[in-house]
């Protein structure tokens, strides 16, 4: 039988916040927002992507950049959204799906149903200030 050492685990604080009193609501060109929570060192996202939302339309305009340059962790919680990368792959995620997303993307939402994903990436997602 193999033994290993106890793993001290030190907690010096907890803290919470509830997604639905974020600390910022950050609006997109159209189409949808993203309510942020920042704890300490950590962000989570929520973004609501209504039909009709695409990065290169509402979010390229705040974001100055050709595509995408933000990773983006998370899992969505409803709808669907594809993602092409600027080499040319695409993948859809849709409700239940956990993701990696790299830098360097569009995505656009598909069908009839708002798209909401949880997205650590977000600390200067959508931020005119970053």
């Amino acid at each position: 039988m193999v033994e290993f050492p106890a793993k001290e685990t030190a907690m010096t604080s907890m803290d919470k916040r509830s997604i639905d009193t974020p600390d910022e609501t950050r609006k997109f060109q159209g189409h949808g927002h993203v309510d942020v929570v920042t704890l300490g060192d950590f962000t989570l996202g929520r973004g609501t992507f209504e039909p009709g939302w695409k990065w290169s339309t509402d979010v390229k305009p705040i974001a100055g950049t050709d595509s995408c340059m933000t990773r983006h962790t998370g899992i969505c919680q409803s709808g669907q959204m594809t993602v092409r990368s600027d080499d040319g792959r695409e993948e859809t995620i849709g409700a239940g799906d956990v993701f990696v997303l790299e830098p360097g993307h569009d995505a656009w939402t598909v069908g009839e149903e708002p798209c909401v994903l949880f997205d650590t990436g977000v600390a200067a997602y959508a931020n005119p200030a970053s």
